[in-house]
């Protein structure tokens, strides 16, 4: 397909096609869950590089830190020059990070590989406002949804694969499974995306000075963003330590420490639960809502002790869904919140909410790296309660204010 998509002032008339929406799902699963195929795997890494647990941690801190840093300064390129291009060149760039993490003999290598592929994974947050533009108006709202859902999987599937494979073949393996796959979506995105017409004429500097005043604009916006910021770092503190918990504690390998993700298939219910309570009772209320399960999931988890071994772990696995849960419900909610600021800087509001996600994600995946070296697993557990229990006095502080 060679034809020019003009955006945002062309409208598209048909439906897009199975094929072309299956692509973009799978491009935006695959290139997103490039940032956490390493979670499950940091036991086996540690132990290969001799590393400690607070080294081997800075893994998924620059991997966050890089996405962030990616969305922050590259995603706003999509509204200036063609999608397709940059889609293709992230593609590129991040099969050959992900390939260098398979090689790499030692840890200050990976860290910098680490870091180049949380910067290219954002090539996700290219594909779903391509998604947008794309589909008709009629199928618009059906069509994101498919490739949120192809995200949320990639997401949720990428501990489980990338347990399994490290546990019985490698982690190396997986980072060359990984790149393999991503160099393969990325050709078929190259071949059923069109050009794209770029739908602002400002130049790179004034992009991101038009950030900064829709930083300044809306407290809305930074409200929404704090708050999500501070339930992701709870959200990565407690997924970036689980796989050396879980060896160090209960002596289990990467596949279990994987197939604890599974438990986040939850949170893929949240996301239409959470829009229709939306829709009744405000997002306002579903993001206290979402932060007090995130909080109340992570508190119980003090009860730990208490219990026989097959109930920690029982009780660990509801934890995760409850936290989960809460966390999609409460990121939905958010950005409906944020959307509906400005619509025509939809893109740039987006990258600045998930900037601070994404920020809150690398503090969670270092600090937890910290707390669990320095306090154990309670210790994992108190930095995850006391950071949902900020985000819910924000929402709450939020309610009073509006």
């Amino acid at each position: 397909m060679s034809e020019l998509i003009n955006t945002p002032a062309a409208e598209p008339e048909s439906a897009l096609s199975g094929k072309i929406v299956f692509t973009l799902a799978a491009g935006a699963g695959l290139s997103v869950a490039s940032i956490y195929y390493s979670q499950p795997m940091l036991s086996l890494m540690g132990q290969g590089m001799q590393a400690t647990p607070a080294a081997i941690g800075m893994i998924p801190t620059l991997t966050q830190a890089g996405y962030a840093l990616g969305i922050l300064l590259l995603v706003p390129l999509g509204d200036r020059y063609d999608r397709r291009k940059i889609v293709l060149l992230k593609s590129i760039l991040l099969a050959v990070a992900l390939l260098f993490c398979s090689i790499e003999p030692a840890i200050n290598g990976l860290l910098v590989a680490s870091l180049v592929t949380g910067v290219a994974a954002t090539m996700a947050q290219d594909i779903v406002p391509a998604s947008a533009i794309l589909a008709p108006a009629s199928q618009r709202g059906k069509t994101v949804g498919t490739v949120m859902t192809g995200l949320l999987v990639g997401i949720l599937l990428s501990r489980v694969i990338s347990g399994f494979v490290a546990e019985y073949f490698g982690w190396r393996v997986m980072y060359q499974l990984a790149a393999v796959s991503v160099a393969l979506i990325g050709l078929a995105l190259w071949r059923v995306l069109p050009r794209f017409t770029p739908a602002s004429r400002l130049n790179y500097s004034s992009l991101l000075l038009s950030m900064y005043h829709l930083w300044q604009r809306y407290p809305t916006l930074r409200r929404a963003a704090i708050a999500q910021g501070l339930l992701s770092l709870a959200f990565s503190a407690f997924w970036s330590t689980l796989a050396i918990m879980l060896n160090d504690t209960y002596h289990l390998g990467s596949a279990v420490a994987g197939a604890f993700g599974l438990a986040g298939a939850a949170g893929a219910l949240a996301a239409p639960l959470a829009g229709a309570m939306a829709d009744k009772t405000g997002p306002a209320r579903v993001t206290q809502i979402g932060a007090a399960l995130v909080m109340i999931s992570f508190a119980a988890m003090f009860l730990l002790p208490l219990l026989p071994v097959q109930g920690q772990l029982a009780l660990i696995v509801i934890s995760a869904i409850g936290f989960d849960l809460g966390i999609q419900a409460t990121l939905v909610a958010h950005q409906t919140l944020v959307y509906g600021l400005e619509p025509a800087a939809r893109g740039r509001l987006n990258a600045l909410l998930f900037t601070l996600v994404f920020i809150g994600m690398s503090a969670g995946a270092a600090l937890g790296s910290l707390a669990l070296e320095k306090g154990g697993w309670p210790a994992v557990i108190l930095l995850a309660t006391v950071a949902s229990a900020a985000s819910l006095i924000v929402r709450m502080l939020s309610r009073r204010l509006h």
